[in-house]
């Protein structure tokens, strides 16, 4: 599991643009169910903490349940579904991505910033990111490099080769 110790999350506007068009295409807030209240805010340094030694898989799971954001994840699954691209703002590949536990999550792979990965549904993949929770199972993004560096960025890895 990757550490996320030391190191400072960066707020994402690219978390902001696919919240919004969560927002446009479902009609509500991510993370807002009728009559809940707002997520908690947390920082990864904290949400690592209180999540304590687990793997990546469990942390997903745990992040889901308790509705946490901000979290720097490395796994491995399936790729169950491709989705069209979102065009709207920084261009993303998107599909959803079974982890081996039966989870699923939605990948935002920005493309704008990265090389399109030549997937299809079926194939396996390893990934790093940023989990962000929405009521869906999540969306795992910053799914390639930094271009300001300020953290070390992520990627997919795909049949031997790695695309951040």
């Amino acid at each position: 599991m990757t550490s996320t110790r030391g190191r400072r999350p960066v707020v994402a506007i690219g978390a902001l643009v696919l919240a919004a068009g969560y927002y446009a295409l479902v009609g509500e807030w991510p993370g807002r169910d009728a009559g809940a209240s707002a997520p908690r805010a947390a920082s990864a340094e904290r949400v690592a903490a209180e999540l304590g030694p687990v793997s990546d898989d469990e942390a997903i799971e745990r992040a889901f349940r308790e509705r946490r954001s901000d979290l720097w994840v490395s796994v491995g699954g399936v790729v169950e579904k491709s989705l069209p691209d979102d065009r709207e703002g920084s261009r993303h590949q998107r599909f959803i991505l079974r982890l081996p536990g039966g989870h699923t999550l939605l990948v935002a792979h920005n493309i704008d910033l990265a090389e399109r990965v030549p997937l299809r549904e079926g194939d396996r993949l390893q990934l790093r990111g940023e989990y962000e929770w929405n009521e869906r199972g999540g969306v795992l993004h910053w799914t390639h490099h930094d271009p300001d560096g300020r953290h070390s960025g992520g990627w997919i890895e795909h049949e031997g080769q790695r695309y951040r």
